[in-house]
């Protein structure tokens, strides 16, 4: 049996300072010291720090009779996903992943795939599978949305194949006796698309006023049309949040509702329905805090994390917080498809309070001692939270995926910026969009790896298609006007792809943590004390481009943008600040 890790492991805590035992030179001076109270309150909790299982070898595991799945260690990723939720049916969601996704990049399922996926959810419609295994009401909503919205709008290489044809012709009979009216509907809205004539989907009109305006919205939808920005934000509104009553939202249908989601991704969103999905919530609990800081920057990262590379932002907010640039990170503990390590997953691993209010992470922002904070979206709009455990049936990104990244939960006094990561090619003008609808004065949009915000010092490789990694674009105003109260000449737009070589930085490949919480906290823990090498340099060079590319104050010069990023951590400044919001985040009222 393998040792328990906790942050003991790679941390200790001398009279002098902060030393390490694996991550850097322990004989390195350091202006750092913290009280016999503070280092109780960073080491002393085991409850908050240790890994509470061992890591168990296979043969040991096959000896208990144990699983992987039963097994919870918060050192990984993955393991921060609910038990409470239920799992989806795993044949379904790989074929999920195939076809609920755009017209380009939809991949027809063979008759083999087409017949095992058909009989998966007539066996599950009938009630032959374990509970564990039924097929949910979320994956019968996403998969013949998909299905319908491939045979009425998708180019005929994305459409169904014959084999996906035959598979149907064979089932279909048989699953239209089984399946729920509003399944039917989904499947076969205008009784057009089975070959058979069926009144049920001409005819369904749902049931209450909630679903009836769902299903309204669901036929133009299901045809590859588009909706109004009024009639997207009354929808969600109404639908959300998601209650796990009988599986029911308001009176509508988790099938109706995934269905809706992941129609409109497929469909490829219009600018008014992002809009829609980026601001229907902004009031859920009332007018925004107004933090009296003199600059903040917004960081959206992708909410399902990292599963590959070092994740940075929160390291780098710390940075930046050492010279006046204020931070709020938002995000999810736990969130599909990936599952990855996040901030908040990285917070609470340290014992960071991951359950701020608002008010509380604007004290936070506000303190000197602190200057960044963090804020989950189960505090910031319950209603979009609640679809979690939905949007991993849905299997892939619905457009909340994309507006969750443009929030801004608290206003500022001063000058406000926006940065958010993006993968898609496309995606990177509407991120841009729904920055200047939310009046900021600066806006950034990076492709970072994994399609999160960090800039990596790797080289690029000769094999990238698209917009390589590295690539930004954003804007910024010439004047202290909100970027809704200024017009295109008095804002400066600007798109470059960031070769770190050309800011002196030397190549190397980015840190893997594959998934590992405590590895990614290591890594950035020791870049922050100084130790010098990939992390490090990622850091630095994510907290100077931002501040040269948003005009931050002082950062006009770039050169000058990373020299202050380097004295932050190298004073031990930077590191004091993570320290200083693990204790004062249980303080905060």
């Amino acid at each position: 049996m393998k040792s328990l890790l906790n942050l003991e492991h790679f941390l200790s805590f001398s009279p002098t300072g902060i030393n390490s035992r694996h991550c850097y030179d322990s004989r390195r001076p350091t202006s750092l010291h913290f009280s016999a109270k503070d280092r109780g309150i960073l080491i002393g909790r085991r409850s908050r720090f240790t890994v509470v299982k061992a890591v168990l070898d296979s043969a040991i595991m096959d000896q208990l009779g144990l699983k992987e799945s039963d097994i919870r260690n918060p050192a990984i990723s993955t393991t921060y996903r609910s038990s409470k939720l239920p799992k989806p049916n795993q044949t379904v969601l790989e074929a999920q992943a195939r076809v609920c996704t755009g017209p380009t990049q939809t991949k027809p399922l063979s008759e083999e795939q087409a017949f095992d996926v058909l009989d998966t959810i007539l066996r599950s419609a009938r009630g032959e599978l374990k509970k564990e295994e039924e097929v949910s009401k979320a994956q019968l909503g996403a998969f013949f949305a998909a299905m319908t919205i491939r045979a009425n709008a998708f180019p005929e290489a994305t459409q169904w194949s014959e084999g996906e044809r035959r598979a149907m012709n064979v089932f279909w009979p048989h699953l239209a006796r089984v399946l729920p009216p509003d399944v039917i509907f989904i499947a076969d809205p205008e009784g057009s698309i089975m070959g058979v004539g069926s009144s049920v989907g001409p005819q369904f009109v749902g049931n209450g006023t909630s679903e009836m305006r769902l299903v309204g919205a669901l036929r133009e939808v299901l045809a590859g049309g588009h909706l109004g920005y009024e009639e997207v934000q009354g929808l969600l509104k109404e639908v959300l949040p998601l209650t796990s009553d009988d599986s029911k939202s308001a009176g509508v249908s988790e099938s109706l509702l995934s269905a809706f989601l992941i129609g409109q991704r497929m469909n490829r969103e219009t600018d008014r329905e992002l809009k829609a999905y980026c601001l229907a919530f902004d009031d859920e609990l009332g007018p925004a805090p107004v933090a009296n800081v003199r600059s903040l920057t917004h960081y959206g990262e992708p909410y399902d994390g990292n599963t590959r590379y070092f994740r940075s932002t929160l390291f780098v907010a710390a940075v930046r917080s050492c010279y006046g640039e204020s931070s709020l990170l938002h995000g999810v503990e736990w969130m599909p498809p990936k599952g990855g390590v996040t901030e908040e997953q990285m917070l609470k691993f340290m014992g960071a309070k991951t359950n701020l209010s608002l008010l509380q992470a604007q004290k936070l922002l506000e303190d000197e001692e602190v200057g960044f904070a963090y804020v989950s979206l189960r505090e910031a709009h319950p209603s979009l939270y609640s679809l979690v455990g939905l949007r991993e049936h849905i299997k892939k990104r619905p457009p909340l995926a994309t507006t969750e990244k443009v929030q801004r939960f608290i206003r500022a006094r001063g000058r406000e910026s926006i940065v958010a990561g993006f993968y898609h090619e496309g995606y990177e003008e509407a991120l841009l969009m729904l920055m200047k609808r939310r009046g900021v004065h600066s806006g950034l949009v990076v492709k970072g790896e994994e399609g999160a915000l960090s800039m990596t010092t790797r080289l690029r490789t000769a094999t990238s298609k698209g917009l390589p990694v590295n690539y930004c674009s954003g804007f910024r105003s010439l004047s202290m006007e909100s970027a809704c109260q200024v017009d295109g000449v008095s804002r400066h737009s600007f798109n470059l792809e960031v070769n770190a070589m050309d800011y002196g930085f030397e190549p190397t490949d980015t840190p893997r943590t594959d998934r590992s919480v405590s590895k990614n906290i290591e890594l950035g823990l020791a870049a922050l004390h100084g130790q010098k090498g990939p992390a490090y340099d990622r850091i630095v060079l994510n907290a100077g481009i931002a501040d040269h590319l948003l005009g931050c104050e002082g950062a006009e010069d770039v050169s000058s943008a990373f020299d202050r990023a380097r004295e932050a951590i190298d004073s031990g400044r930077a590191l004091k600040k993570v320290f200083n919001y693990i204790k004062i985040s249980h303080k905060v009222k």
